[in-house]
Order: C-alpha cells, then sequence, then structure tokens
C-alpha cells in the first residue's frame, strides 16, 4: 500500500482563493517554463473543469479508493438507488448493513457515514470554502475519515478549482517530471518543488 502523503508533502498557497483562469495561467507556464510551453501546446484546448457538488465528489474519492472505477461506478449506483438523494441528510440515518448492501466495505462505510455526519453537523464549511485559503480547507477536509492528504489536494484542484497546489505525494506529478524533465530518472520531492517553482502562481494547471 503506498504511503499516504503527509502534510509537508504538498505545497498550498496559504493566502486567499485567486480566480483560476486558464489562459493566463498557460501564458505564464509557457513564458516561464520551455518544457511546459510544448506540452501546453501539444494539448491545446484541454482544460480544467470542477466536478459537482461537493459532498458528493468526497463520497465519490471516499468509495473509489483501491478499487476499479468500474467497481466504484457500480457501488455508487447503488447508492444511489438506496436514497433519495447522495446528501448528507439522507446518509446520516443510514446503518452499516445497508450501506455494505450497497457494495461498500465496513471500513468505507464508516467512512462515508462520518462524512455526512460532519457535513450535516455544520464540522466542516463547504458554504465557506470558495472564500478560504487552501491550508484552511485542507485542514477541515483531514479531519475526515477516509480523507487524507492526496484525496484533499485533488478536491482543491478539481473541485476548488484552487490554481496553485502543488501535490508533491502524487505518484502521476512526480512521474510526469522525471519523464518531462530528467529523461525517466528518479526525482525527488525537493526536484519537483524546484522545477515548479516556475509555475507559481499556477502550479495546480502545470501539475495537471
Amino acid at each position: 500500500m503506498a504511503r499516504a502523503p503527509a502534510w509537508s508533502d504538498t505545497v498550498v498557497s496559504t493566502k486567499g482563493p485567486i480566480p483560476l483562469d486558464w489562459d493566463k495561467a498557460c501564458a505564464h507556464l509557457q513564458r516561464t517554463d520551455r518544457v511546459m510551453r510544448k506540452l501546453i501546446k501539444t494539448h491545446a484546448g484541454t482544460r480544467l473543469q470542477s466536478r459537482g457538488d461537493p459532498f458528493q465528489t468526497l463520497a465519490r474519492s471516499i468509495i473509489g479508493q483501491q478499487i476499479s472505477v468500474k467497481a466504484a461506478q457500480t457501488v455508487w449506483d447503488r447508492l444511489c438507488a438506496a436514497v433519495p438523494q447522495v446528501a448528507p441528510e439522507h446518509l446520516v440515518g443510514l446503518d452499516d448493513e445497508a450501506l455494505r448492501a450497497c457494495g461498500l466495505s465496513g471500513r468505507k462505510a464508516g467512512y462515508v457515514r462520518d462524512l455526512a455526519v460532519k457535513f450535516h453537523a455544520g464540522e466542516v464549511h463547504p458554504d465557506q470554502w470558495q472564500e478560504m485559503p487552501d491550508e484552511a480547507i485542507a485542514a477541515e477536509l483531514l479531519t475526515i475519515r477516509g480523507i487524507g492528504r492526496w484525496t484533499a489536494d485533488m478536491f482543491l484542484i478539481f473541485h476548488l478549482m484552487r490554481p496553485d497546489v502543488l501535490p508533491l505525494g502524487d505518484l502521476g506529478l512526480i512521474k510526469g517530471v522525471s519523464q518531462t524533465y530528467f529523461a525517466g530518472e528518479p526525482v525527488t520531492q525537493s526536484e519537483v518543488r524546484e522545477v515548479a517553482t516556475a509555475w507559481a502562481p499556477w502550479r495546480s494547471v502545470g501539475t495537471w
């Protein structure tokens, strides 16, 4: 099992949120990094898009841990059929047996319930996330069972569209930097951080 990324394995902005301006980000990356210049030209027309409701996004992330995409979709479809809506108010009342009947393991059932409880009780503040700095949002997410550093980073990038997250615990990022900057040679997190210095304040776009 891969090691869960530690807090220090991520570089996030501690300032208030900056809107993600895709064209501005790409222009910056092409100006400051010759490798990015080639990659952006090769993949012109592609861009990040936000992924739906925050609760459902996190629930799907938990469900999808360590299983195939097809299996995760099957579990998700069963969960959708079991409740009027996949929302905190509908999941807090489901017991382990009902969640396991959807295909969730006992551990994941506990994770999904904890997610629902924390949303329902107001222990996390999704209505405020758009105005909160990245680090504060990640701190809230990490209080939820089953959500680790990598999931929090992916949520910041793909759901909240935060522009300057560098998930140093992401194997895809490490591999990509190795292949495109170091001819496939192994790289350290410090080397990835150094490469990404030129990407700031658009490191999420460089990562993607």
